[in-house]
């Protein structure tokens, strides 16, 4: 067995540098595909942690009732955090809600010193579900002190909208572009063995199995795939920091929060190599397939 392991990846590798150009052109190709999967890829990834970090910040607005004292006001606190789907809830008095107001409407004279008796004290209810914020707004207007709730079920079902199509964008360009990658590379490595075809049918002759001759070519896809990968990676990892930092500089107000890559360079790393596996593996497959039939 392991004589036939070394044999076979002796074979592929010799199959990799007596095909120069077309591995070069085949690794080419590979890399230019794993970086376009891998930039659509990420950059969904941000707008996936982005649109997690909007979601976060979604409140629900329950109004305490005026007479209402802070001890009161605590209990309505502790029923509404016992609530299915509520993830935290806090006190806004009327005069955080009056700075508040003030300073989202700053340079509006007429908004300015209002009477902080004109706002009541709320609490700012978040949950762990957008989908149920209908149901959570409901249950917290059943409550005792509770005198209004304000929930925007338009936004919320935005947010969900939104996460849903991008979640099927994603995952069909993905498919496609890998479904692209291992054809491109299929034909490209068809090409570096057809002119071993006669050598592939006097094998066939002799007697060789198609497993004898299809694992060289295995291997080669491998070495090509893992090449790639690695090569594909270290592109990926220069031109997402050079992006990234050309964002930073350009939003000033850090409206948009951009993971960085040393934080996911281990998952990605590993989407990159067995992605380039399973185009080296599956084109080399699919390309000696033909010749096979002799």
């Amino acid at each position: 067995m392991r004589h036939n392991f070394l044999y076979f990846f002796r074979e592929g590798v010799g199959n990799l540098f007596s095909h120069g150009f077309m591995s070069f052109a085949a690794i080419g190709i590979t890399v230019a595909c794993l970086l376009i999967m891998g930039t659509f890829t990420l950059v969904a990834y941000n707008a996936e942690v982005q649109l997690e970090t909007l979601e976060s910040e979604y409140e629900i607005l329950a109004f305490i009732q005026d007479d209402y004292t802070s001890v009161q006001e605590q209990a309505v606190a502790r029923r509404i955090a016992q609530l299915p789907n509520v993830k935290n809830c806090v006190l806004i008095t009327r005069e955080e809600a009056t700075a508040d107001f003030e300073a989202r409407n700053k340079g509006e004279s007429m908004l300015q010193n209002l009477d902080p008796e004109i706002f009541r004290d709320r609490f700012g209810v978040y949950v762990n579900d957008l989908k149920q914020v209908r149901e959570t707004g409901d249950a917290i207007r059943d409550l005792d002190g509770v005198a209004e709730v304000r929930v925007d079920t338009d936004i919320a079902g935005g947010f969900i909208m939104l996460r849903n199509v991008a979640g099927v964008v994603c995952i069909a360009l993905i498919a496609i572009l890998l479904v692209v990658s291992v054809f491109i590379i299929s034909n490209t490595i068809k090409l570096t063995t057809f002119d071993r075809r006669d050598e592939i049918a006097i094998m066939k002759m002799v007697g060789a199995t198609n497993g004898f001759i299809r694992w060289p070519f295995v291997y080669e896809g491998f070495l090509l795939g893992i090449l790639s990968a690695g090569v594909a990676f270290v592109l990926q990892w220069l031109l997402y920091d050079s992006v990234a930092q050309s964002i930073a500089a350009a939003d000033t107000l850090q409206f948009l929060r951009i993971v960085l890559f040393a934080d996911i360079w281990k998952p990605v790393a590993a989407i990159f190599g067995a992605a380039g596996i399973l185009i080296g593996v599956g084109g080399s497959l699919t390309a000696i397939r033909k010749f096979l039939q002799v």
